[in-house]
């Protein structure tokens, strides 16, 4: 099983403890009580910001994929997208988890079918509170997530595939998908 943390992110993280030990014992020479808390409490939050913020800056250089010969074909019985191609971790260290983000987007503004309310329709401001379709409206974006790889080792070639659902009334879709890995 590969682990989230990649040797760079363990050395990054020791590295941040060790800074935070000498700027601890650095505010011990503080004499006054409230002003010593204060700045337990500012280092703990600045060391451990900054810890947070570079994993996330490791992770966008240490875990590397690449998506390889992806295809999407519609299955009309089931009204579902397949999506299958092939993931290769490209970088120099082992992978927990690959997600695909895949959004399918309707093509709902053509210039024979462009109409006002089609680009706009006015909404209650309180609307965003509900993710609720009223009447007749019908979705346009559908969004989905799906875990396509765990524990990939260095230049390991996987196969994958994922089905999503497929609105019958889409027309001429858009698809648009992104990789993340962690």
């Amino acid at each position: 099983m590969i682990s989230y943390f990649t040797i760079v992110h363990k050395i990054t993280l020791v590295i941040f403890f060790i800074l935070f030990l000498i700027l601890l014992i650095l505010s011990f020479k503080e004499t006054r009580k409230k002003v010593l808390v204060a700045m337990i409490f500012s280092n703990f939050l600045v060391i451990s910001t900054l810890a947070v913020f570079s994993m996330f800056v490791l992770d966008k250089y240490t875990k590397k994929a690449r998506l390889e010969d992806v295809t999407h074909s519609r299955v009309l019985i089931t009204e579902s997208l397949v999506i299958s191609g092939r993931i290769r971790n490209i970088g120099k260290f082992g992978i927990s988890k690959c997600f695909l983000h895949v959004k399918l987007v309707n093509n709902a503004v053509e210039s024979n079918n462009l109409s006002g309310s089609t680009l706009y329709k006015p909404t209650s401001g309180l609307g965003f509170l509900t993710n609720k379709i009223e009447g007749n409206e019908k979705q346009s974006t559908i969004k989905k997530d799906f875990l396509i790889a765990k524990n990939l080792r260095v230049d390991e070639l996987r196969n994958f595939s994922a089905s999503m659902r497929y609105p019958p009334y889409f027309v001429k879709p858009r698809l648009i998908y992104k990789l993340h890995c962690r």
